[in-house]
């Protein structure tokens, strides 16, 4: 095993990492795949030091002070902070746990557990599986593929781009905003108490829908959906080319809305007249 107490700039590299675990309190993480020896650069740092260690191929990046007696000394002192940059394999899975630290993770093709307090997280071209947890701190994304999973209190999830097999989203006041392609046979929930939800799918897109809101609007551009006003709650449901899909979208007093975009042949076709 092989441990580094940091506090001071430093630059690690490593024969190889099949995992990487990394908590951090204050300041800026950023998560980078390469097909060099994977890195560590330690570019600012102040306050508590980080704990370094690499085992059995296995990565960990901590600060000393772990703990909620660790983290109440750096809340206290406002100047501490890190800024890291890890680099490790494209199918490494990532566990990451920032407090008020931001986080940006992209290229990653493996699993991506995402735990934040109020820190704010970046994904770009991440093609795995995405856990996310956040209480206060938002989410966004471009370009992803593969499943997410989003837990939040009042933070936000935006998602930009790519096509997903699976999407699930829960939030108590945090809005839900999405505009990506859900793929044949694909899952999408979404449910929130108060937090508003817009979802942007193509006009081709084959699906069974239901969107469902106690007391807040419910609006769909597909002429394919039908809406029932019931005296609790607004609803529209129906069905979308052959249903291929399922989209189920369910709030208590947050407005509800789906919107449609041309599909690339609409484009293509636009383009050339």
């Amino acid at each position: 095993m092989a441990r580094w107490m940091v506090n001071e700039p430093t630059e690690l590299d490593f024969d190889g990492v099949v995992a990487l675990k990394a908590t951090i309190v204050a300041g800026t993480i950023s998560i980078l795949p390469s097909d060099e020896r994977p890195t560590i650069q330690v570019a600012e740092i102040s306050g508590q030091p980080l704990e370094i260690v690499h085992e059995a191929g296995m990565l960990s990046v901590n600060h000393k002070s772990a703990g909620w007696d660790g983290v109440l000394k750096w809340l206290q002192n406002t100047r501490g902070r890190v800024n890291v940059t890890i680099t490790v394999p494209s199918d490494c899975p990532v566990t990451l746990n920032v407090v008020t630290a931001n986080a940006i993770v992209t290229g990653l093709t493996g699993r991506v557990s995402v735990k934040a307090a109020s820190g704010d997280v970046t994904l770009d071209g991440v093609t795995g599986t995405i856990d996310a947890n956040t209480a206060a701190g938002d989410i966004e994304a471009q370009g992803l593929a593969g499943s997410v999973a989003f837990k939040s209190v009042s933070g936000n999830l935006a998602l930009a781009g790519g096509s997903l097999d699976r999407l699930t989203a829960h939030s108590v006041a945090g809005k839900v905003t999405t505009d990506v392609d859900l793929r044949a046979g694909g899952h999408a929930q979404v449910s929130t108490v108060s937090g508003e939800v817009t979802l942007r799918l193509p006009d081709s897109t084959s699906a069974k829908v239901t969107l469902n809101s106690m007391t807040g609007r419910v609006d769909a551009a597909f002429p394919e959906l039908t809406r029932q006003e019931r005296p609790v709650g607004r609803y529209v449901s129906g069905t979308l080319g052959d249903g291929d899909a399922v989209l189920a979208v369910n709030s208590v007093s947050g407005a509800v809305t789906l919107l449609s975009r041309p599909g690339p042949e609409e484009l293509t076709r636009s383009a050339s007249e």
